[in-house]
């Protein structure tokens, strides 16, 4: 009798780290699918109630385990040149990282895949808007796509409004 149910323990013991490492090795397999050269375009609000100013986009990012981390360069107005970065870490459930925008300061990531798309939360670095919560989304489209978006709340009507949008393909 004891040693049926050490022997069910051991099974059940043996069996827990199957699991928790299926996460990671799906999560690994989707970083891996961002990693490479990206070249694209699109819109970005410097504020809320401004015009959007059209944007274009060199990235490169490297995915290295359930970690991945882009740098890249955005250019608007045909002068205007900025520097961006992320880097972002699976933990098992979560993902966590630091954003850097156009403006500097390092700025807090937290969210989650959902499908296609890793949802993050960005606590900026200081107040943006208004406040300092906004929402990043980092989405695969397709084998050789991907668009980066942010979100924020108008602080005048409540409402959620697109930030910046920038589509990207590999090159």
């Amino acid at each position: 009798m004891l040693r049926r149910k050490m022997l069910r323990l051991l099974l059940v013991a043996g069996m827990l780290p199957l699991e928790t490492n299926a996460a990671p090795a799906d999560e690994t397999a989707f970083l891996d699918s961002l990693e490479g050269r990206w070249a694209g375009g699109g819109t970005v609000m410097i504020r809320i109630n401004r015009s959007p100013i059209n944007v274009s986009c060199n990235f490169s990012s490297q995915a290295n385990g359930a970690a991945l981390s882009m740098r890249g360069t955005c250019r608007g107005m045909l002068v205007v040149s900025r520097a961006i970065s992320a880097d972002l870490r699976f933990d098992g459930s979560n993902y966590t990282g630091i954003y850097v925008g156009p403006k500097g300061g390092r700025s807090a990531l937290s969210g989650r895949r959902r499908g296609d798309a890793i949802s993050l939360t960005i606590r900026w670095a200081r107040e943006v808007n208004g406040d300092r919560v906004a929402n990043l989304i980092v989405q695969r489209l397709g084998p050789d796509g991907m668009r980066l978006s942010t979100v924020d709340v108008d602080p005048a009507s409540g409402k959620r409004v697109v930030t910046s949008e920038i589509n990207l393909r590999r090159s």
